[in-house]
Order: structure tokens, then C-alpha cells, then sequence
């Protein structure tokens, strides 16, 4: 039986992707900062899943929170931090909490998990399109995505023969956070006329999971808005 892990599979894209796996029949571990939101969500998504805490914030608790993780097939890392600052109304230590979970926190994930992953195994990072299309606020969210392009291909070096892609959605329509959003400006300048959906940035995940000669790609799911 395939094992794939979600790292902010609680919430989000995240959850959708974890449903997704689900219904399948994977056996799915999620995760999110308590263990009581991870269970509960766990349960909610039904069939052999189980949530676990882990909060990439405190990198040095990650070795022991994914101790008992056993084999891994599909290591997807969506988790996020929202910071909406600028270099005139810096907070460091929301800066900082950010980097740290983007990059040291992915990186840890990978490094503690390694030793477990099945000969197919494979990963898939989570960016975004804020590190192409920067907006006033985006200032850490911008850099700290783009640090998960070098992120994604030193790892697929690092540690081949597994390999390692990295997604960068849009905005998402049907996302909690855009949802009740009307007339985002993005639609009208999407080629495809509309936002694209949280099923469709899953959907491309898997793709890279699944598809065996993709290595080292950056994936946009941003239905054409990049050539506006």
C-alpha cells in the first residue's frame, strides 16, 4: 500500500491533496502544529489516515515528531505562514518564522524522512506565484518561494535518485482565503477567464508525484496569468 505524507495537510490545498489520497486508498499521514487539529482533520478526511504534530517553526523538533513514520512513497510539503509585510513595516520575527519554516523546516522534513522513502518515493515542494509576480506586502512570501526553486534542485541532487519538483499555484478560486473575494483582479487578466481551483493544483501535484521521468521542474498552475 502506497504511505503519503502531507505536511500542512490539515487545511488548504494541503487537505485537498490529502483527500485525494485518501480516496484512493493510501495509507496518508497529515500534519499541522497540534496534534489535536491533525487528529481531528485526520478524522474528518476518513479512511487510513492519521494526523501527527509537527511544527516546522521549531526545526529541531522535527526528527522526533516523525519518529514513528515508517515508509514513505509521497512527501508533499505545503505547509504556509501568512506575512503580509514590506521593507517600510518590517516584523522580523514574523520574517524570520516564515524563512525558517519555507526552507530550514523543508529542508529538515526531507533530511529526517530520507532514510525512509521507498525506491519510487518522491517530493514536491510547495512555492508560489508570488516569486514571479511579487505585491505590495509580498516581500517574505516572494523571497522565501523563490528560495524553493535553489531549495528543490539542490535536494534533487542531493538526494537522487529520488526526485523533487516544486508546484507554484496561483490564486486559488475556491481557496478559503479567495473565495468570498469578488472580482479578484486576476480573472480578468487569466487567459482561461477564471481562477483556477484547489482540485486542479492537486491534481498537478500528483502529477508530479506519479510521473517518473519529471525531475527538478518548477510546475505554475496559475491558468496563464504569468503572460499578461
Amino acid at each position: 500500500m502506497t504511505t503519503s505524507i502531507v505536511v500542512g495537510g490539515s487545511g488548504g490545498l494541503g487537505r485537498v491533496l490529502a483527500q485525494r489520497f485518501a480516496d484512493r486508498g493510501d495509507t496518508v499521514i497529515i500534519t499541522s502544529r497540534t496534534s489535536a487539529r491533525a487528529e481531528s482533520v485526520a478524522a474528518e478526511i476518513a479512511g487510513t489516515v492519521r494526523g501527527l504534530a509537527l511544527d516546522l517553526s521549531r526545526p529541531q523538533t522535527i526528527d522526533g515528531a516523525l519518529a514513528d513514520v515508517r515508509e514513505v512513497d509521497n512527501l508533499v510539503i505545503s505547509a504556509v505562514a501568512e506575512l503580509f509585510t514590506t521593507v517600510a513595516d518590517f516584523d522580523i520575527t514574523k520574517a524570520v518564522d516564515l524563512v525558517t519554516i519555507k526552507l530550514v523546516g523543508y529542508t529538515e522534513t526531507v533530511r529526517v524522512l530520507r532514510d525512509r522513502f521507498t525506491p519510487g518515493a518522491s517530493v514536491v515542494l510547495f512555492g508560489g506565484l508570488a516569486k514571479e509576480r511579487p505585491y505590495p506586502g509580498s516581500t517574505m512570501v516572494s523571497a522565501s518561494n523563490a528560495g524553493i526553486t535553489g531549495l528543490m534542485k539542490t535536494l534533487a541532487v542531493e538526494i537522487a535518485p529520488h526526485r523533487v519538483n516544486a508546484i507554484h499555484p496561483g490564486v486559488v478560486g475556491d481557496h478559503p482565503r479567495w473565495r468570498d473575494t469578488p472580482d479578484h483582479p486576476h480573472v480578468s487578466r487569466t487567459p482561461i477567464g477564471r481562477l483556477v481551483t484547489m482540485a486542479e493544483v492537486a491534481d498537478a501535484a500528483d502529477f508530479l508525484l506519479r510521473n517518473t521521468g519529471v525531475n527538478a521542474q518548477e510546475l505554475f498552475v496559475d491558468g496563464g496569468v504569468r503572460i499578461t
